[in-house]
């Protein structure tokens, strides 16, 4: 095995990181190489342990090195490790629909798979548009987003994107889109009675806008989202890439307020963070519309290499058993009791905390911006690394989304050193021990 050194070099000789300015990466200290993990536990090349704190940025459900994972893509991996779905099907990928639909809202029935969340969203609105078309309703083109939305980094999924940061450069290559104000119904109101007739679809992330800082729709939001678009006619599409497979505390976001959406986007999780899968569900009224002879080109020309890769489906399958053999989702709701507590106790009372955002295991630490310009959210993930903690910030948020099998006592260890951190990264105070 070559050295840490020669490996970190190698790194900021030849790689090119996502979301990262790589001057600074060149400059800064050497990058953390991770060469193994077990549960919620990295380890780095030179053996220091470090708890997962943002669950391999949030996709790791039951931890690493899950016995009953590991041993469904070991078995798969002696049958075939992948087979196209083009003309052809395999039998990991039928049961994992069966056992995806079976855990999903009510009424959704035919599933497409993908390869990562930003592909289940351009799937979904390709869909969404075609639908339309072929019914012969041609002037519905358009889609209504919230504002700070993120959906992905394909250009489908920028142009439903409100986040002017990630997105406004790639300006000229998008599609427009209407912005919603999240959590006003009254807003979203006015523009489906204006726009409405031309609006193809709406995308929401449920309950929770990820990316846009943890940000918390009130409740009864998404029912009345339901109920507007059901009002004017237009379709609902839910993006659960990142609040799906039990981060909320139900197994998805929609389930808290009985919506099912037209069509639904899975991924992350999907495979308790081993392999890159992701999916595209919609009810069998969507699916009916793409029906007719190959002389009606109603076909849906879309599709990917590795859809429904065999060893990945393994995987899913595996996790989907997890959920009910583990009990996941009723061992999960004391912990997120316990995390609440911990985070008033411990985080909500440091004076540079100016909000924390907490819904299920996902949670946002606003910190008030430096005054200076510094980046704190980012001396605060390095101070953290340095107590061992991976966690990540949104700009000056600060996320915490432990995998779901974390312990109580691991729990305890990230929220006692993510405060440490913003203690020291802002030189505040912690608050007395409760």
């Amino acid at each position: 095995m070559r050295i840490p050194a020669e490996l970190a070099a190698a790194d900021r000789r030849h790689l090119w990181h996502p979301f990262t300015q790589q001057r600074s990466w060149e400059s800064d200290e050497p990058p953390i190489v991770i060469d193994h993990a077990e549960g919620t536990t990295l380890y780095d090349i030179y053996g220091n342990a470090y708890i997962d704190g943002v669950s391999s940025l949030w996709c790791n459900v039951h931890g690493h090195r899950e016995p009953a994972i590991d041993g469904a893509v070991k078995a798969q991996l002696d049958r075939v490790a992948h087979s196209t779905m083009l003309g052809l099907s395999h039998a990991p990928g039928i049961e994992l629909a069966e056992r995806l639909l079976a855990v999903a809202p009510p009424g959704l029935s035919r599933v497409f798979y993908s390869d990562s969340g930003s592909t289940a969203v351009e799937i979904a609105l390709k869909m969404a548009f075609q639908w339309w078309a072929q019914r012969g309703e041609t002037e519905r083109t358009g889609f209504i987003c919230l504002e700070n939305a993120y959906h992905g980094d394909t250009l489908g999924a920028v142009s439903v994107g409100g986040i002017d940061l990630f997105h406004s450069l790639y300006r000229p290559l998008l599609f427009d889109a209407w912005q919603a104000r999240a959590g006003d119904a009254g807003h979203l109101e006015e523009l489906l009675d204006e726009h409405g007739p031309r609006v193809a679809a709406l995308i929401i992330e449920p309950l929770v806008q990820g990316a846009g800082g943890m940000l918390m729709q009130p409740e009864g939001y998404l029912r009345r989202v339901r109920e507007l678009c059901d009002a004017h006619s237009v379709l609902l599409i839910c993006d659960e890439v990142a609040t799906g497979l039990g981060r909320t505390g139900a197994m998805f976001a929609c389930d808290h307020e009985n919506v099912t959406p037209d069509l639904m986007c899975v991924g992350k999780g999907l495979t308790g963070g081993y392999l890159p899968l992701a999916a595209t569900l919609t009810t069998e009224r969507i699916y009916d519309g793409f029906l007719g002879d190959y002389e009606d080109f109603r076909t849906f020309f879309h599709g990917h290499t590795y859809t429904g890769n065999p060893l990945a489906c393994a995987a899913g399958i595996a996790t989907l058993e997890l959920f009910e053999h583990k009990r996941t989702l009723a061992r999960l709701q004391p912990k997120i009791e316990l995390l609440t507590r911990l985070l008033t106790q411990r985080i909500g009372p440091l004076p540079a905390v100016a909000d924390v955002r907490q819904r299920g295991f996902m949670v946002g630490i606003e910190l008030i911006p430096s005054a200076d310009g510094n980046r704190v959210g980012h001396q605060v993930t390095l101070a953290a690394r340095a107590r061992g903690a991976i966690i990540r910030p949104l700009g000056d948020v600060v996320v915490l989304m432990p995998p779901l099998a974390i312990s109580d006592g691991e729990l305890r260890r990230l929220v006692t050193i993510t405060a440490s951190a913003i203690a020291e990264a802002t030189s505040g105070r912690l608050p007395a021990a409760a």
